[in-house]
């Protein structure tokens, strides 16, 4: 029997399938109801249509979300107004990854809110997952810059941000950019070097400059970093701490793909599919850092009530109280939840935030910012476990 609101009116966003893989196995019944948020479900609207290229899979009506999105099952309570240049460029952007990276869709969703609300983004997941292909098609897409760092234990703060250089035909110092220095950078597999050089990025990522020699230099904008690491394997690790976790906007989790997906994946290099090709694929630029520059200027726009304000405050409170967890959630992912929310709503063509969209959020907003008990992890309980709960309990605004 579906959960209702006492008003009558049924939760949005009820799982009608089983939990996702992602989920921890003993998923407790309360957080169930919420586990197809994960790893991000935004709701009530489902995003309008990617573009004119996108076409309906057998069986799913032209415009409806792809099958296994996380807008899957969720109802328009309007009709969508018309969608002005900027928001349909921005739109288009996942059609035209997808013409390289399938199943992926939530992700891609996940990094278009990330680039609005100007953060950053962990990404999560097994190795072969096409996170650095997602990362590289995105990138496309947008006409953006992008360039991979491949941290190693040996790997100095030097190779990141760039270092001096001395010129014996000038007998002068010059100073050569690092990769640092780019639109979009993808830092794969960061917790394999050591916390010298994570914190290397931790200037860039807050201040969008690099200090060197006691000189600032201003990275490019638009400027993200988005960075992966794998879940599963922990020999020779370097977990990042808490401060550089909570630079990161959203964490991403990437799941293998479902079995009709990974056929297509297969498919697809049976009939030649390069990764390295992009534009064999069809992959071409249908936005820029002027769009997205107009479009972030339309985000802070987006209206929010002092009600789902307070409703933001309420949920990070919890998490401080919750008795799970050992360190809560810091003010600063309160104004993550509340930019992401707005992202969010404007691509869903509202000019206001719903409740639904901070639900919506919350999971990969706030699930790297908080800290399990020890006697927690040896009972199982998982982060997305207790958020989940704190999203059942805490008074919802009407």
């Amino acid at each position: 029997m579906s959960e209702q609101y006492p008003d009558g009116q049924p939760i949005v966003g009820l799982p009608s399938a089983p939990v996702p893989e992602q989920f921890a196995p003993n998923l407790a019944s309360l957080a169930a109801q919420y586990a197809a948020t994960q790893p991000f479900t935004p709701q009530p609207q489902p995003l309008p249509p990617a573009g004119p290229a996108e076409t309906a899979e057998p069986g799913r009506p032209a415009g409806s979300p792809p099958a296994g999105s996380p807008l899957a099952g969720a109802a328009p309570r309007h009709q969508p107004r018309s969608l002005d240049p900027v928001r349909q460029a921005l739109l288009n952007v996942r059609t035209e990854v997808a013409k390289a990276v399938v199943g992926q869709d939530a992700t891609v969703t996940g990094m278009l809110i990330a680039l609005l609300a100007r953060g950053h983004v962990l990404l999560e997941g097994v190795p072969g997952v096409a996170k650095t292909l997602l990362v590289r098609t995105l990138s496309t897409a947008l006409s953006l810059d992008a360039k991979r760092i491949q941290f190693t234990p040996d790997l100095m703060p030097g190779d990141v941000t760039g270092s001096l250089i001395y010129d014996a035909h000038s007998s002068n110092f010059s100073f050569r950019e690092g990769p640092v220095f780019t639109n979009i950078l993808l830092a794969d597999e960061i917790n394999r070097t050591p916390p010298k050089t994570q914190a290397a990025l931790l200037e860039a990522m807050e201040e969008h400059q690099v200090s060197v020699d006691g000189v600032s230099r201003k990275l490019p904008a638009p400027f993200m970093v988005a960075a992966t690491q794998n879940p599963v394997e922990y020999e020779g690790t370097y977990p990042l701490p808490e401060a550089q976790l909570d630079r990161f906007l959203l964490k991403l989790t990437m799941p293998l793909p479902g079995r009709d997906d990974e056929i297509e994946v297969v498919r697809r290099h049976s009939l030649g599919f390069d990764p390295q090709d992009l534009a064999a694929a069809g992959v071409r630029s249908v936005a820029g850092a002027a769009e997205l520059e107009r479009a972030r200027n339309a985000v802070n726009k987006v209206g929010i009530s002092p009600e789902v304000l307070a409703y933001i405050v309420d949920l990070v409170r919890a998490t401080r109280a919750a008795p799970s967890f050992q360190l809560g959630v810091s003010p600063r992912g309160a104004t993550a939840l509340l930019n992401t929310s707005r992202a969010w709503a404007w691509l869903s063509d509202r000019s206001f935030v719903t409740p639904d969209d901070v639900k919506a959020l919350t999971l990969p907003a706030l699930r790297h910012r908080v800290g399990l008990r020890p006697e927690a992890q040896m009972d199982g309980v998982s982060v997305d476990d207790v958020l989940a709960h704190i999203l059942a309990t805490v008074p919802v605004p009407r």
